[in-house]
């Protein structure tokens, strides 16, 4: 399905302030369709005049909704719905007297003017399903008398307002809580839901006839509140703002739309959410990402005495292969605890950046390694983001690797070594090579049969858990030996 933009770009002369105004309208217009109890359908007119394009469709929450199937792309020719062509070309509202029948529904279709510096840039088609209409209750009355005032502002050229769109992504819906208030801020209605948020701030009464910023006051304390100016602005509907009241035990998101449909402020439009249970959670996540850092900190400082064990010991133990197996225990064991230090660091996430443990697992099987010293390791290429499960044995199998190149390449070698990782990232896959110059693998060499420990961990590793394949053998074209990981990443 083709997006708003696209279409405007393909199809319509409209130009990016257009196209921009037409985004923070659609943005918004949830609250219209809900007002409405109406389906709403954005039409842009074609850049040759021969029509209007569907870019935009909207299904109302409160309401049986007008439109079975999407029409989002479309196009209707000038003339096959006159509506369209008279709201277009006249700027005004249009109402067909009769219903339009779709799929056996009477649909009652609306065309309002969408108006942009005194331009008309596109039309909206508000299509009521006339199946799900019934006597209106007073909730019912005061919705489609707030979308009428919308609809008007929007034909008028005064809705949306720039910065309208709430920054909070649990932003209220009219179904959350609906207030109407005058052009002083004293409430005309308040919705049941409304009332109920107000209840768990500890309103006994009802709102009717009260200013809504008075009632919060005496109910919010000083310090909880928001500053003045926006619980005022807000409140009383005077502002295209929004804003939170945190108590603790209670959190409230209040949102305000003014409304002026014929310029002159008469109001505004006050929507309501009990956010309280959301808040909560959202607490209880912040605490889990802490305390998962802080086991994440506490295994990286056990490791790291563990490690430090294992050097102490090996300083006991003269030159020989059990001074050369702890050094290499020591390096699996700090390439665990480096893991841990850098997610102790950041936010718990799903995706781990890995280039910085990479670089850091290099300089380390350097600084351990009998021969590091000398031997050079540079990285190519970038690993990027990786799952966090798939670091700690990645970061494993590269430190076998490093460890593997720097003590069978060069042995006793007094000549400076180099070591490149290079990395690839092709589609859904991650290839790492870990090259040297050293004095490359035995003639004799399989990596099937071969018993050293530290490529069986590799391969261990690699096929197992990460559900890869490792491959190794000479350098190409020179001397020296390149192993090749190849595993799949989302």
């Amino acid at each position: 399905m083709p997006s708003l933009t696209e279409l405007a770009k393909s199809h319509t002369d409209l130009d990016d302030a257009d196209v921009a105004w037409l985004q923070l309208l659609t943005a918004d217009w949830q609250i219209l369709a809900d007002l409405s109890f109406a389906d709403l359908v954005l039409w842009l007119p074609d850049r040759e005049g021969k029509g209007f394009w569907a870019g935009g469709q909207m299904r109302p929450t409160t309401g049986p909704t007008a439109y079975v199937d999407d029409v989002v792309g479309t196009f209707v020719p000038v003339g096959r719905r006159p509506t369209l062509d008279q709201a277009y070309g006249e700027g005004r509202l249009v109402r067909e007297g009769d219903p339009e029948w779709r799929d056996d529904l009477p649909v009652r279709v609306e065309t309002i003017p969408v108006r942009r510096s005194g331009r008309i840039i596109a039309v909206l088609g508000r299509n009521t399903n006339l199946l799900g209409v019934r006597t209106p209750s007073r909730l019912e009355l005061t919705y489609l008398q707030t979308a009428s005032d919308l609809t008007q502002m929007v034909a008028n050229g005064w809705f949306p307002a720039a910065g309208q769109r709430s920054d909070h992504t649990d932003t209220p819906r009219v179904g959350d809580g609906f207030v109407r208030v005058d052009a002083e801020g004293v409430v005309e209605y308040a919705s049941p839901n409304a009332l109920s948020v107000y209840r768990r701030l500890g309103l006994s009464g009802d709102l009717a006839g009260q200013s809504l910023a008075e009632v919060t006051r005496s109910l919010v304390p000083p310090k909880k509140r928001p500053d003045e100016e926006t619980l005022s602005a807000v409140l009383a509907g005077r502002a295209h703002r929004d804003t939170e009241i945190d108590m603790g035990t209670v959190a409230i998101i209040s949102r305000a739309i003014p409304l002026r449909p014929r310029g002159e402020h008469i109001g505004g439009l006050v929507l309501l959410r009990d956010v309280t249970e959301l808040r909560r959670r959202d607490r209880e996540l912040v605490t889990k990402d802490a305390t998962i850092r802080e086991i994440h900190h506490r295994v990286k400082n056990n490791l790291q005495t563990v490690a430090a064990l294992l050097r102490l010991q090996a300083r006991r133990i003269g030159e020989g292969p059990a001074r050369n197996a702890l050094d290499e225990a020591v390096a699996r064991v700090g390439s665990i605890a480096l893991v841990h230090e850098i997610l102790s660091q950041q936010a718990v996430e799903e995706y781990v950046s890995f280039d910085e443990i990479a670089d850091r697992l290099a300089t380390m099987v350097g600084e351990v390694g009998a021969l590091g010293a000398r031997v050079a390791v540079r990285r190519t290429g970038s690993f990027g983001e990786l799952r966090s499960e798939v670091v700690t044995p990645l970061a494993m199998v590269l430190t076998e690797l490093l460890q593997n190149a720097v003590e069978h390449g060069y042995p006793d070698d007094a000549t400076p070594g180099n070591i490149t990782v290079g990395v690839r990232r092709p589609a859904g896959r991650l290839e790492v090579s870990v090259e040297d110059d050293g004095q490359g693998l035995p003639e004799e060499f399989d990596l099937e049969t071969s018993t050293n420990l530290g490529l069986s961990i590799v391969r261990t590793l690699v096929e197992s858990e990460l559900g890869g394949r490792l491959t190794l053998g000479p350098r190409s074209g020179t001397r020296g030996a390149r192993a090749v990981i190849d595993v799949p990443v989302e």
